[in-house]
């Protein structure tokens, strides 16, 4: 595994054992009854998952974003709902650790590091999408305590989270907008009301949910760092290590569909030959390969410039676009080549199918990632790396 020391190949193959022995034969039937899969979490907390961005002296298992990505990936070519578990958490455990008081770290990371407990983020309101300025939650100050109003929605591992970066306006009237936005650290409690889970396609048996909070208190220690109004750009570089890291799970499902993909087409036989051996057949294999390939160099490219401390957004989000566009056609390309039994809820193909759109929409969509390209292109005014 290339740029990998030998301690973090090791980890990323015995995640990789972990998928093949304890997630494979589970993850149809987890699936299809959208259960949640508490003896698989279970074993990653144990594996040291959910602390590999921790590093001493709050965790023990901190690795290099390229591991971690690779990490991701093995999950995600499980069940990409494994991934989904643990992805907000990392991007919570990196804000803390960039831009937390020492109090908030030592409070809050050694227990992250164990998954004893974990923590999610809370960005996107009804009718607002991708437009995070616009959020209408705000949190206003009385006395020794933050008051918050408002309400979020598709908030994954909301039930089971007990930690909550909270994006909101500390100053609505604030002008240009985002200088009034702060991140609160928060916790459960009176006035913090989980509405629903979300019915979904795909992702299924990690929950999404609403979250509304009404008069919710929580103390002013709560609030990121030292000073309100810088939450947006706190969450902006925060969601650089969440792109790469739906970018992994995106090369996870590609992958899965491709490994699928290229087993049938040696066992199936059609016309007295493998179906590989059909040109149509083996020219689709050729393009899945290729371009799977391809999206993972974007991606560790992405990771090695995050590591380096430099500003990783236009990285971080052509690394996204691509492997979640990659993921989606080699899903639909598995399809083709398993034929009907790929429309089968028998085969796990059609899972991924399902599965691979959240990566086109999740951690601001496409579109959005174009935006941020293009405006990195222009501003930098330079294509040479």
């Amino acid at each position: 595994m290339e740029g990998l020391n030998g301690e973090e190949q090791a980890i990323v193959e015995t995640v990789r054992d972990f998928v093949n022995r304890d997630v494979k034969p589970v993850v149809q039937e987890l699936d299809h009854t959208n259960t949640y899969p508490e003896k698989l979490i279970e074993q990653m907390k144990q594996l040291g998952i959910f602390g590999l961005a921790i590093p001493e002296p709050w965790g023990q298992g901190h690795v290099s974003t390229p591991c971690y990505a690779l990490v991701t990936e093995e999950l995600s070519r499980g069940w990409m709902s494994l991934a989904g578990a643990m992805g907000g958490h990392t991007v919570v455990a990196k804000l803390i650790l960039d831009y937390g008081t020492q109090e908030q770290k030592d409070a809050y990371l050694p227990r992250m590091a164990t998954g004893e407990l974990r923590a999610t983020m809370a960005l996107t309101e009804p009718g607002g999408g991708s437009d995070l300025q616009a959020m209408r939650t705000t949190a206003a100050r009385v006395g020794d305590e933050y008051v918050v109003n408002g309400s979020k929605t598709w908030i994954t591992n909301a039930r089971r989270a007990g930690l909550v970066a909270l994006l909101c306006k500390t100053d609505p009237a604030a002008k240009p907008a985002h200088q009034g936005i702060s991140i609160l650290l928060a916790e459960k409690g009176p006035g913090f009301t989980l509405s629903r889970d979300l019915p979904k396609l795909g992702y299924k048996g990690v929950e999404s949910c609403e979250i509304s909070f009404d008069d919710f208190r929580v103390p002013i220690s709560s609030l990121l760092g030292e000073q309100e109004g810088q939450g947006f750009g706190q969450m902006m570089r925060g969601l650089e290590i969440g792109r790469i890291q739906v970018a992994a799970r995106a090369l996870g499902v590609g992958r899965a569909a491709l490994e699928d993909s290229l087993q049938y087409a040696q066992e199936r036989e059609s016309f007295g030959k493998p179906i590989w051996k059909h040109q149509s057949i083996g020219n689709y294999l050729a393009d899945m390969v290729t371009r799977l390939t391809a999206a993972r160099q974007l991606v560790l490219y992405a990771c090695r410039r995050f590591d380096a401390g430099e500003r990783a957004d236009m990285e971080a989000g052509m690394a996204k676009l691509f492997a979640s566009e990659t993921a989606m056609q080699i899903a639909l390309d598995a399809i083709r080549i398993h034929g009907g039994y790929g429309y089968s809820t028998e085969f796990d193909v059609e899972r991924y199918f399902r599965d691979a759109p959240l990566m086109i929409v999740g951690e601001g969509t496409n579109e959005i990632q174009r935006n941020v390209i293009v405006r990195q292109l222009v501003d930098r005014g330079t294509v040479a790396p």
